[in-house]
């Protein structure tokens, strides 16, 4: 079951001295309005084409232990994306000791974190106060 996660608990992670794309990833499937900030360190996979696109992630992503999904507002895309990103792993990678693989989303999207780190290039790049 997918698990939500705030942009404060967020911060922390990427603050820490894990890694992206080893300890977790975060994960934007938001479109064109991609445009305008990201969280630093995100990988872009549109929800537009998400399900063309999963497999290849899922091969890429299969040993990270912590995989964060948002769209601007986390209540559609980034959910969804979340969901099948989570039923795909845990059917493709049943792990041995029982324990599934559950996916995170990012309370509030990046609207609610860009607005809260936008000033913060540890946790926001290429932000364009225009676009917000």
């Amino acid at each position: 079951m997918v698990k939500y996660i705030s942009a404060s608990e967020l911060a922390n992670v990427i603050q820490s001295d894990k890694k992206p794309w080893k300890d977790y990833l975060v994960v934007d499937v938001r479109d064109e309005d991609w445009i305008g900030g990201n969280i630093t360190g995100s990988h872009n996979a549109p929800s537009q084409s998400f399900l063309n696109e999963v497999d290849k992630l899922m091969k890429d992503t299969k040993d990270i232990p912590m995989v964060v999904f948002h769209c601007r507002y986390s209540q559609e895309r980034g959910p969804k994306a979340a969901r099948i990103y989570e039923e795909t792993r845990n059917i493709l990678h049943k792990p041995s000791d029982g324990q599934y693989f559950e996916a995170h989303v990012l309370r509030g999207g990046f609207h609610h974190f860009g607005e809260k780190y936008k000033d913060d290039p540890k946790l926001v790049e290429n932000w364009r106060d225009v676009i917000w």
